[in-house]
């Protein structure tokens, strides 16, 4: 997949993305506000054991994520079924442990409020389940969802086919004014694990507007491989089937035990909402901005084997006709344990391409996971919560060429008293300014300070914290500073 030019300018109003100026290396320095954010997911399941995978992380943060539909689509692995009674019962699961998760963080909604929220698309394959008299539950939750006077975003995650969402647009486009059409489309952000059948390239066609997330063509070229790839030169330890069988499936109650094997791939469909997630670092609406769920730079990809090959399960790749959100490069340098002197270390071995925007983050979250599964058996007092990170300094601030500016998280702190280790790195992919800005001394004290580079125009850096506790399994939560280094005046 290669990429054209970047977006053309007659698109850029109507994009509606908050960050984009950003995208397109504006110096804007802006983290917008965090909210509770809306989703609802279209799945396959029963196509493949990872859907019911990916239930069960879900349903450990249902009370970060406000969880409006939960549909049971098809696909191409999967055309002429639809299984809403598999999602039911990871739901009856959770029901099972829902009391012991309120004891270690609010708001977990009841099963009775999720269980009234599946709902099925038509049992049919791509197009051919799209059209006049198509309509189906999922499809219409979709068009009340984004008729509510919540204005908030609608995220739609979909982990098989998107039929079920392109009749809502279909039918929106018939049925509403011009105006009305657009202003709901804009609400929408749509994440799909790649085409799976023959509809998502339509709906990029036909609604040039709407933000969508896709790494297009094979799987192989896929960003969200990464959630269960073994990559040659790192631990992979917390993907393997031993570290799923034995924090996950055995001894964690009924929701763990609800936790299929692999097939496949592990979880292919998690990274669609994992950056969705409030952890400091994540930002939903700034995909180029990375996050749990990867990092995704807004252009038009070139597609080599438009019109000649196809997507595994035969979806025909086409060519892209207009900017999406898709595969994005990150270089990462991983720190490792030192067994003396400094606690931290740089690697010997840096890694540059696609898949990294998403890996480099996977042992923080495979172990957030494992947390929570704690929490549906353990008390308060036996189990890991996240460290709550505080800086003294905004978390947007303004320099000049080669001002030092400093850094400081001593306000931070562990609800269960651990002790924590912190990390500074700059993330230059995230900003206008792609050269690494490294901090002046160790990275992993409390205080630090930090060199501006000179620079002949305004540019943004991205500066992130990442904060660890020392319980177990570790956890992590972050900060995101954004630096706007202005050109000494005069």
């Amino acid at each position: 997949m290669r990429r054209t030019s970047f977006v053309p300018a007659f698109l850029l109003p109507l994009l509606l993305v908050p960050c984009f100026a950003l995208a397109s290396q504006s110096t804007q320095s802006a983290i917008p506000p965090i909210q509770k954010q809306r989703l609802i997911v279209l799945s396959d399941i029963e196509a493949d054991p990872d859907d019911t995978e990916s239930f069960v992380r879900l349903m450990l943060y249902s009370n970060e994520i406000d969880l409006e539909g939960l549909v049971a689509t098809t696909s191409v692995w999967q055309q002429h079924a639809v299984h809403p009674e598999s999602i039911r019962a990871v739901i009856k699961e959770y029901g099972k442990v829902r009391s012991n998760l309120l004891l270690h963080a609010p708001a977990y909604p009841t099963a009775e409020d999720l269980d009234s929220r599946v709902v099925s698309g038509q049992p049919e394959y791509g197009m051919s389940g799209v059209g006049a008299g198509k309509n189906s539950r999922g499809s219409d939750l979709i068009i009340k969802a984004l008729a509510s006077s919540d204005p908030r975003p609608l995220w739609i995650s979909v982990w098989g086919g998107a039929n079920t969402l392109a009749q809502a647009l279909m039918q929106i486009r018939e049925t509403a004014s011009s105006t009305e059409a657009a202003r709901l489309v804009s609400k929408l952000r749509v994440y799909t694990i790649s085409d799976q059948d023959d509809s998502g390239s339509w709906i990029r066609r036909n609604f040039p507007n709407l933000f969508y997330i896709v790494s297009t063509g094979r799987y192989a070229d896929a960003t969200w491989t990464a959630m269960h790839a073994k990559i040659e030169g790192i631990d992979n330890t917390t993907i393997s089937n031993a570290w799923l069988a034995s924090n996950i499936q055995q001894g964690h109650g009924p929701l763990g035990a609800k936790y299929p094997d692999v097939a496949w791939g592990m979880e292919g469909d998690t990274p669609s909402f994992l950056g969705l997630i409030p952890n400091g670092l994540n930002i939903p609406d700034c995909p180029n901005f990375g996050g749990w769920g990867g990092r995704y730079e807004l252009f038009t990809p070139v597609m080599p084997n438009a019109g000649t090959a196809t997507v595994e399960g035969g979806v025909p790749i086409e060519s892209e006709t207009r900017p999406i959100w898709t595969n994005a490069v990150d270089s990462y340098t991983p720190f490792i344990a030192n067994e003396y002197g400094r606690a931290i270390r740089p690697a010997t071995t840096t890694f540059r391409d696609f898949r990294v925007t998403l890996w480099r983050w996977r042992d923080d979250f495979q172990n957030d996971f494992a947390a929570r599964m704690n929490w549906t058996t353990l008390p308060y007092g036996k189990a890991n919560h996240p460290p709550v990170v505080k800086l003294a300094e905004s978390d947007q601030l303004t320099v000049h060429s080669n001002d030092t500016f400093e850094l400081s998280a001593a306000d931070s702190s562990d609800p269960d008293g651990d002790r924590l280790s912190f990390l500074w790195f700059s993330y230059p992919e995230a900003g206008s300014w792609k050269t690494p800005i490294p901090v002046s001394g160790a990275e992993n004290t409390v205080h630090v300070s930090f060199k501006a580079p000179e620079v002949s125009k305004p540019e943004t850096a991205h500066i992130i914290l990442r904060v660890t506790d020392k319980g177990t399994p570790p956890l992590t939560r972050y900060k995101r500073i954004i630096v706007t280094i202005l050109p000494k005046s005069g």
